[in-house]
């Protein structure tokens, strides 16, 4: 009986399909449609070297087509879009802002967000503060000198 690589092919291109489903971006699907493929040619009985060299170069030209499109499809957010907006506002403390024991919230415009402090120095309720930098769902802020 021939041992027959097919399935092994089949088996890795479901694997990758499968991977991708659990992971971010078009990364795996290439290598699975190169497995893929690398599999029908080994059913038509192609040699191992025909196989490796579809499944390479499959899984390259994809792969790099993918990344021109999505660099053209997806564009950097631009500067005052989302949270970062609040970025260089300045707003006052609601409650004691606190690093150590995880407290503060402040209020900018209208909104109010969790808080913590640049310097890692506690900042009482009611001081005037700035937003230096968005850290997840926290802004960092720093006190505002009196002016």
């Amino acid at each position: 009986m021939v041992f027959q690589i097919w399935w092994i092919w089949m088996a890795l291109a479901a694997l990758f399909i499968v991977a991708e489903i659990f992971t971010a971006g078009f990364f795996l699907l290439w290598f699975g449609i190169g497995a893929a493929v690398a599999g029908v040619l080994a059913i038509a009985g192609f040699s191992p070297g025909w196989q490796w060299a579809a499944f390479v170069v499959i899984s390259g030209v994809l792969f790099l087509v993918s990344r021109r499109f999505a660099d053209r499809v997806t564009q950097k957010q631009p500067p005052g879009v989302g949270a970062d907006r609040f970025i260089g506002k300045r707003g006052i403390v609601l409650e004691n802002i606190d690093n150590a024991r995880n407290t503060g919230r402040v209020r900018i415009d209208k909104d109010e967000w969790r808080a913590d402090s640049e310097g890692g120095d506690p900042i009482p309720a009611g001081t005037r503060v700035e937003v230096t930098r968005l850290e997840g769902t926290h802004l960092v802020v720093r006190v505002l000198e009196e002016e």
